[in-house]
């Protein structure tokens, strides 16, 4: 029988749910509408500081993040459910603030530029998205203090944008990147998949056949691996690519050979999905 996690809906609450703790604290933020992909990031978490440190999850659907016309109202909340599989995967505190706990006031009026990289791939189209998502993530971190801090890989450039916060602004966390779970046909776990009716869940899958079609084509160079990309799209119905771009691992420039990053975004309806893979490139012959 699993114990249910200590729920903390403000600072004070929290503060004293760790305080009764000892050892390294891991951090899974979350904005809730938990699914197996968010359990795969808890199982990493707590694989990270071991079966008796205290593991924190938060559920916080940050309204920074979501530019107007964006689907902030719309997003799915599933609290219950959501502390449930907590519950399932050794979650000790669930915290949960209101949004006037997370920004008394108002705005508030120091907040984290997250710099040129944000204006790329997803920064193109959600010019004020990073910002939101690094100045909500740095207030996690200063409020819970964790000494590991677990995201997805599929939000690629949000891992890489808060790896790069750490680093400059010093804060000594270990910001753990876990793999994407995926359905057996590849789909990437996203919470907004459930947004997809049948048909365009079958389409979907065209973003993952795209970037394995190039990943099994990274071998004969990175021209070869995007013409493989692009010939998969070419036969893709109902999906409207926004970008399929080649990069290094850190967002960067993209190599000739080595390590590379694929990373696609499309709409699909009016659902819009982000993917990527790891590459290997063989230099072009």
């Amino acid at each position: 029988m699993t114990s249910s996690p200590f729920l903390a809906r403000s600072r004070e609450e929290l503060r004293g749910a760790l305080s009764r703790r000892r050892g390294p604290v891991a951090l899974v933020p979350t904005m809730g509408a938990l699914h197996a992909g968010h359990a795969g990031l808890l199982t990493r978490a707590r694989q990270a500081v071991g079966p008796e440190a205290p593991l924190v999850a938060s559920i916080f659907v940050n309204p920074m993040q979501f530019a107007a016309g964006e689907d902030l109202d719309r997003y799915p909340r599933t609290f219950d459910a959501d502390v449930e599989l907590c519950a399932e995967h050794g979650v000790d505190v669930v915290f949960s603030p209101s949004v006037e706990e997370v920004y008394p006031g108002g705005d508030p009026q120091v907040t984290v530029d997250p710099g040129p990289l944000a204006r790329v791939l997803e920064g193109a189209s959600r010019p004020t998205h990073f910002h939101g998502v690094l100045t909500v993530v740095a207030k996690l971190f200063g409020l819970v203090r964790p000494d590991v801090a677990v995201f997805g890989q599929k939000d690629y450039q949000q891992l890489t944008l808060i790896r790069r916060m750490v680093d400059d602004l010093c804060m000594g966390i270990d910001v753990v990147g876990a793999e994407t779970v995926r359905e057996e046909d590849g789909l990437a776990l996203s919470s907004r998949n459930r947004y997809l009716d049948e048909d365009q869940r079958w389409r979907a899958v065209a973003l993952p056949r795209t970037l394995f079609a190039a990943r099994e084509a990274a071998r004969y160079g990175a021209s070869v691996a995007i013409a493989a990309a692009r010939h998969e799209l070419r036969h893709a119905r109902g999906v409207d690519l926004e970008y399929l771009e080649l990069t290094a691992p850190d967002l960067g420039p993209a190599p000739t050979t080595g390590p590379a990053r694929l990373l696609i975004a499309a709409r699909v309806g009016t659902t819009r999905l982000i993917d990527n893979v790891a590459l290997e490139l063989n230099g072009d012959s």
